[in-house]
């Protein structure tokens, strides 16, 4: 028997779905109206675009994918599955009659480009542009409705240019903690004339605002006060304003990554010491680059996290990585150094009253004090221990050993729980500022010049690692917490009154944890030796990346003052990336202070050595030769989405409001729905958090969070194989033998179960499911597969499932042998009726909560009962297929748009109104009532859901069975709770 003329197979999917995204892409579908501007539409008024529905006048709805980096290998099913599910999202919203922002960008800086540039010699540009047209075909094959006028890439230069531009806002900036802002809190930036203009007023402390913010002043105000500011010169207010700029350069020590050729973000380092990227080994180097200040927005970004709608899973991950922590600052004075003289150093804690337990002070071996060798002892103090020495003939020498040893180990092996302490006397002596008693100073490599002070002072009573530590170089122990009468010796950890915790002026004696941290912080105070402080686990930006594939700075040095640096002007941007031929990053020690890596950027000389006009007559100036990290242009395209075309200004007022302006239930605005995975939690969100909080202080923009609502979606797992070696072989290779064993090439593989993705050769193409079932099933399929928040498993075997739902749908509306519509214009039955509406009522409470696996099984529930319709009768109702038509669309819309015209319709159906459920087809026809006598189910009656309690009580009495059951026995009330229950006491 020959197949349907007529039937939906994968060849008419595919013809049909070519053709529909053609004409989307002729008609501008899916295009989304701005306010104003070159994308506000062709509708007379705002009025009349609001009526025709999806106007800028009308509610709306701006929902964002994380964009993806275009990869060589191009998609695989699994990238799809939150773009498939912003794209139902989107095209539901727009059946509602809203104005929905939809589109895709390519976050195409980066180094995998360059890597394989290296590798091959082709250009960076050639293969990302290669690899965006590879994945906007995929994207587009899918039938996703984005906007195609506001797609874009990070590496355009129009985005470049406002990349730059947002740089260079944020360069020009200060955090002044006492400004309101606009909540009415204290603390906003504001530009750095404000801050030169307030110094020299005398109307800021720049020594307490130093302070405040952790910042180095320059050495020439080392020994001058506060008064002597507003006389002091231009310049010399210039350079301590400087100091201040939320963008700067230092020179700090810095995770760098020889298998990268560049240094790292502390977020791009694992905990295991190695690059995210690539898994490479990581060092610690100092070197003068660029950071962006972001701690000193930490208290907002972590209590805003209070005021977005995100899964609490990720705001609980930013809340440790910013790690606020109240406790004291604490200076000890040192003794000991070689000319004699004393030196200090500062340790945070979080129990100050634990001071009296200090034994000995440990500093990080990167620590400034230890900066200058020649400043430690030569020799020896008197009665110093062997095991103190390392082997050294004197401190000098021990500690700078030390310090090369610690310079080749990552973090993860210095700070590893189950790796025995280290570390060496440095000569030096603490004076506990508690008790007067002297510590001994240490360097140990567990303590990290990253985290607090990179100083600490050690209470091995009550810490593990100090214990560990003073068992290891024979140091005291003083419990100052009662441990309980059951403890076997260690660390005490846990709580207990104090004990041992007395002096002269402080008696702690008795008292509990808090009670003794407050009197102990308080006489710090009061004594001048420490401070109440509040700390942070975050670190600012570190954003100077050693590549060639980045945004270059806007940034220019005058040779004669090459530490300054110069920013360009607006009329100089965008900089664009010099044209070279050797892409490879320069290898160097990283242990060796004298060298320094020597750029891409810095080897295209003609473009490094530029002459210019900066306001002095045309000049010889060097460019700065890092480039940005990749995070830069990620961190404001939700911007560029809405004023893709803009040229004057970063974004226009009105769009910005109206996309993202604070919302009427009081929110901070944003993104009304951003969906990706959850790998970004503290990278990708953190930084766009704090750009964008940047330019809402400088009235850039209205909103004062990019994302309102966060979505991560799950992972499509499959089976992945690999041979004796552990090396993964190709999955679509592998044969299943009849024992249930697998082979590749005749040998035995294993079998495991891990996320799609080249790494473990188990990548299925979308293209491959295109051609053998089509787009929309493949859409079906993965809505289908389970809750969107959740991974589930790939199986191709099932995607015919999804198919042959579509084809029984198609088969309601035509016949398969005359091609013929099938539909009776009659109108429908009662149960019909109640039958769809149900669905109706169902998909839409799926739909509000992105349940969309449950809304295609409601889906496919009304296709079956009306395919047993259309065997029965050989039609389907009108009344029943088209709001099942138009439910269908936002899952499968070609097909849906294909159904559409056929059954007589004009014009596409991504903008008619989606069904709206009939209460009164929603009640039930009949409930079952409960008859309980003595609290017993004893009889079952079926009754109308409307029914009043005294006609239920009527109906139940009047059943032979009940009176029966009654029979011999007075009943004394009823307790009744119609429809459903009637409870006989007797």
């Amino acid at each position: 028997m020959s197949e349907a003329p007529h039937r939906y197979t994968a060849a008419v999917a595919d013809e049909i779905e070519r053709r529909w995204q053609q004409r989307w892409d002729e008609d501008g579908t899916f295009h989304a109206d701005n306010p104003v501007g070159a994308l506000r539409g062709s509708a007379e008024s705002l009025e009349e675009a609001a009526a025709t529905s999806g106007g800028a006048a009308a509610e709306k709805m701006y929902i964002m994918d994380m964009f993806p980096y275009p990869s060589g290998a191009g998609l695989h099913v699994g990238h799809p599955l939150g773009y498939i599910a912003t794209d139902v999202v989107a095209r539901h919203q727009r059946m509602l009659g809203k104005n929905v922002l939809y589109t895709m960008g390519y976050d195409a800086f980066g180094l995998p480009a360059e890597q394989y540039a290296v590798q091959t010699g082709t250009h960076p540009r050639t293969t990302t542009e290669a690899n965006i047209a590879t994945m906007r075909r995929q994207l587009h094959r899918l039938g996703l409705s984005h906007d195609p006028r506001r797609s874009l890439s990070t590496t355009d230069p129009e985005f470049v240019k406002w990349t730059q531009w947002i740089f260079l806002r944020i360069f020009d900036s200060w955090y002044d903690p006492e400004a309101p802002n606009t909540d009415g809190d204290a603390g906003r930036a504001r530009p750095i004339a404000e801050l030169r203009d307030a110094l020299r007023a005398g109307a800021v402390d720049p020594f307490v605002l130093a302070d405040r913010q952790g910042i180095e002043l320059p050495a020439e105000w080392t020994d001058r006060s506060a008064a002597e500011v507003p006389a002091a010169s231009a310049e010399e207010i210039a350079q301590l304003a400087d100091s201040f700029r939320l963008t700067y350069i230092s020179e700090t020590p810095v995770n760098w990554c020889p298998g990268l050729g560049t240094v790292l973000a502390n977020e791009e380092v694992t905990a295991e010491g190695r690059s995210e990227r690539g898994n490479f080994p990581v060092f610690t180097r100092r070197l003068r680059q660029w950071n962006m200040r972001i701690t000193v927005y930490a208290d907002r970004l972590l209590e805003d996290l209070d005021r977005v709608d995100w899964p609490e899973s990720i705001r609980a991950m930013q809340r440790n990585w910013i790690g606020r922590s109240h406790g004291a600052q604490v200076t000890f004075r040192a003794s000991g150094l070689e000319d004699g003289g004393e030196a200090s150093f500062d340790v945070f804690t979080t129990r100050a009253d634990t001071l009296f337990g200090a034994t000995f002070c440990v500093l990080s071996p990167e620590h400034a004090l230890l900066a200058d060798g020649a400043a430690l002892p030569e020799q020896w103090p008197a009665g110093t221990r062997e095991a103190w020495t390392g082997g050294a003939p004197g401190p000098r020498a021990a500690v700078a050993a030390y310090q090369a040893r610690a310079a080749s180990m990552d973090e993860d092996e210095r700070t590893a729980d189950d790796r025995e302490k280290t570390g060496v006397f440095t000569g030096l002596f603490a004076t506990n500022p508690m008790d007067g008693r002297e510590l001994p100073v240490f360097t140990a490599d567990y303590v990290l010049t990253g985290y607090g002070t990179g100083a600490i002072m050690a209470v091995p009573a009550e810490d593990a690692r100090d214990f560990e530590f003073s068992a290891r170089f024979d140091l005291p122990v003083i419990r100052t917490v009662r441990p309980p009468a059951d403890f076997e010796g260690g660390a005490w950890t846990g709580e207990g009154e104090k004990i041992n915790s007395a002096s002269a002026g402080l008696d702690l004696n008795g008292l509990d944890k808090d009670e003794a941290k407050q009197r102990a912080t308080a006489y710090a105070e009061e004594q001048g030796f420490g401070r109440a402080r509040t700390t942070y686990r975050l670190r600012d930006w570190l954003f100077s990346r050693q590549r060639y594939w980045g945004e270059p700075f806007p940034i220019v040095y005058d040779p004669d003052a090459p530490e300054v640096p110069i920013p360009l002007p607006d009329s100089m941007l965008p900089v664009d990336l010099p044209e070279v031929a050797d892409f490879s990053p320069t290898t160097f020690d990283p242990t060796d202070a004298d060298t320094e890596p020597q750029t891409p950027l810095s080897r295209a000389t003609e473009w490094a050595e530029v002459e210019l006009d900066l306001g002095q007559g045309p000049k010889r100036y060097l460019r700065e030769t890092n480039s940005m990290p990749q995070w830069a242009g990620s961190s404001w395209y939700h911007l560029r989405y809405i004023d893709p075309t803009e040229d004057e200004v970063l974004v226009r007022p009105e769009n910005e409001k109206y996309w993202l302006g604070a919302r009427e239930d009081g929110g901070v605005g944003g993104v009304d729905l951003y969906v990706g995975g959850a790998e970004h939690a503290v990278l990708h969100l953190l930084y766009a958090r704090f750009w964008h909080k940047v330019l809402f202080d400088r009235g850039d923009v209205s909103s004062q969070e990019p994302f309102h609502r966060l979505f991560n979606q799950g992972y499509i797992q499959a089976f992945a194989y690999t041979d004796a070696r552990g090396v993964h072989v190709p999955a679509e290779e592998v044969v299943a033998e009849p024992d249930g064993t697998f082979t590749y090439l005749g040998e035995s593989v294993t079998q495991e179960y891990g996320k799609m993705g080249k790494s473990l050769k188990n990548a299925v193409a979308p293209d491959d499911m295109y051609e053998e079932y089509g787009a929309d099933t493949l859409r079906v399929y993965e809505m289908s597969m389970g809750p969107l928040d959740l991974s589930r498993p790939w199986e191709t075997r099932a995607v015919v499932g999804s198919q042959r739902f579509l084809q029984r749908l198609w088969r309601l509306v035509v016949d398969e042998e005359t091609g013929r519509l099938t539909l009776s214009d009659d109108p429908a039955d009662l149960a019909t009726l109640q039958a769809t509406h149900r669905a109706i009522d169902g998909v839409v409470r799926d739909m509000e909560r992105m349940h969309f696996n449950t809304a295609i099984a409601k889906l496919i529930e009304l296709v079956n009962q009306l395919t047993k319709r259309l065997i029965a009768t050989g039609s389907a109702p009108r009344e029943a297929v088209e709001p099942l038509v138009l439910m269908v669309a936002p899952f499968a819309p070609h097909l849906a748009e294909e159904l559409w015209t056929r059954l007589g319709h004009t014009g596409s159906i991504s903008r008619v109104a989606y069904p709206i459920a009939d209460p009164e087809l929603l009640k039930a026809e009949r409930v079952t009532c409960v008859v309980q006598v003595k609290g017993k189910v004893r009889h079952r009656i079926e009754v109308d859901p409307e029914i009043s309690e005294a006609d239920l009580e009527a109906a139940v009495m009047a059943e032979a069975r009940v009176q029966e059951l009654l029979e011999g026995q007075s009943v004394r009330k009823l307790i009744i709770r119609a429809p459903k229950i009637v409870n006989i006491v007797v």
